[in-house]
């Protein structure tokens, strides 16, 4: 099993920067692909970034340009660089483990990771 605990949400203004970080701990060898999700009340979770153990990276097509995913092995942990943010990427956001081998245009899908994180929640306001 994998555990996922994110943090560094927050409330800031359109424009403004966070850094959200998710530390993994358990069976984390077995990671073949990590990402982080967002979701809002009533709607379901949505790609925002993954990225692998060999470089292999791909974003959601709303984020590219402002947000970079990476990674510290070292450390087990996950990290996702918000910049510009805009009001609509207000949403609670969660990181996810995968131990599956899918390629990396399914890597934005949540059915492909089977651990996931409480969420922080980030707040963009106008």
């Amino acid at each position: 099993q994998v555990q996922l605990s994110e943090s560094g949400g927050g409330s800031v203004q359109a424009g403004g920067s966070l850094r959200l970080s998710c530390a993994a701990s358990g069976n984390t060898d077995s990671s073949a692909y990590m990402g982080w999700f967002r979701q809002v009340p009533g709607k379901g979770r949505e790609g925002v970034a993954s990225i692998d153990n060999v470089g292999g990276i791909t974003y959601a097509d709303s984020v590219k340009g402002r947000f970079t995913i990476s990674q510290d092995s070292a450390k087990n942990t996950l990290y996702l660089q918000m910049n510009s943010l805009k009001p609509e990427d207000t949403a609670m956001y969660l990181c996810a483990h995968s131990t599956a081998a899918w390629g990396l245009r399914f890597r934005l899908l949540p059915g492909t990771y089977l651990y996931w994180g409480q969420g922080t929640q980030v707040t963009v306001s106008s």
